[in-house]
């Protein structure tokens, strides 16, 4: 650790600079592109910092045992699931979340992957650029008037919801803590939404009990033919009960921006699987949700620190 000043380390190989710019009272360390659990274990070990802001990786509590003098760790961005939450309460470390920050960005992305289910957008690009013209065979799923199902109402899904209000979609919407929800959002049960939504939006975050939420039971309670999106967290789908319900068409198309493992692993099962579009988790990672989330984090990080 400086001599000088306290350190922050960052589980990632850069923060936005406006972020930069809010820390420079301390010594920050970057943790690299992709770094492991054993990676910031050993930099915690020998920086001992007051604070992590965390982008990549898992924190547990290898970590922050190794960094007595930690007091927060700052997620960048809004799902703290790779944070040992437990761990830090008994160390009375902070956990802090950038809740919000990028709520533009997730929202948008669950639509254009509804859009690109409902509309085939990646297949009837394929089918163009091999020289196929098939305006003659192909029809869409017109989205105004179906129902969207939309899981998790906080910041993010409140968004996505008034999207698809705005579409002229029904909109049901689940989530057990949800206060003062808008007029266009259905409070419904969750036997109800599988039971009545054309299509299921994934906003929730991963809990011990909500983890294969989606899985062969519930897929085969909902309608025939339902389009399904997650930009929340992979754990939240059985991938294998999925992949049987796409093939067997009770899910006509899958669009996903999270997955059980990641990244990714090669080769997976949904590789070159018709009805799947797929993204590498970037649902947040636009250059204003990047400032915006790495902004957050600094001030939720100093908040703590400067008690």
């Amino acid at each position: 650790m400086s001599a000088h000043r306290p350190t922050i380390l960052v589980t990632a190989n850069d923060l936005a600079p406006d972020a930069l710019a809010l820390l420079g009272d301390f010594e920050i360390v970057f943790a690299g592109k992709s770094p492991t659990e054993d990676d910031v274990v050993a930099l915690c070990r020998r920086h001992d910092p007051v604070a992590i802001i965390v982008r990549y990786s898992k924190v547990g509590a290898a970590a922050m045992d190794a960094a007595p003098s930690l007091k927060v760790i700052s997620k960048h961005g809004s799902g703290t699931d790779t944070i040992d939450k437990v761990a830090a309460k008994t160390r009375r470390i902070e956990v802090v979340a950038a809740v919000g920050a990028n709520a533009a960005a997730v929202a948008e992305q669950a639509m254009a992957l509804l859009l690109a289910g409902a509309k085939s957008v990646v297949a009837l690009n394929e089918r163009m650029h091999a020289g196929h013209w098939d305006k003659a065979t192909h029809k869409s799923i017109e989205l105004e008037g179906r129902t969207v199902g939309v899981i998790g109402l906080g910041a993010i899904g409140l968004r996505f919801a008034r999207m698809a209000d705005a579409m002229g979609m029904r909109v049901l919407g689940f989530d057990p803590y949800a206060q003062d929800l808008p007029a266009y959002v259905q409070r419904v049960e969750l036997e109800t939404l599988w039971r009545e939504a054309d299509a299921i939006s994934l906003h929730c975050p991963l809990t011990s009990d909500n983890a294969n939420l989606l899985n062969a039971r519930t897929l085969a309670a909902c309608k025939p033919g339902v389009l399904i999106v997650n930009t929340a967290r992979g754990g939240l789908i059985d991938e294998a009960a999925l992949l049987d319900a796409v093939r067997s068409g009770r899910v006509a198309h899958a669009a996903l921006d999270s997955f059980a493992v990641e990244p990714m692993t090669v080769p997976h099962p949904f590789h070159g699987q018709p009805g799947f579009t797929l993204s590498p988790h970037v649902g947040g990672v636009t250059a204003d949700a990047y400032v915006k989330m790495g902004v957050a984090a600094a001030h939720n990080a100093l908040a703590v620190l400067q008690r």
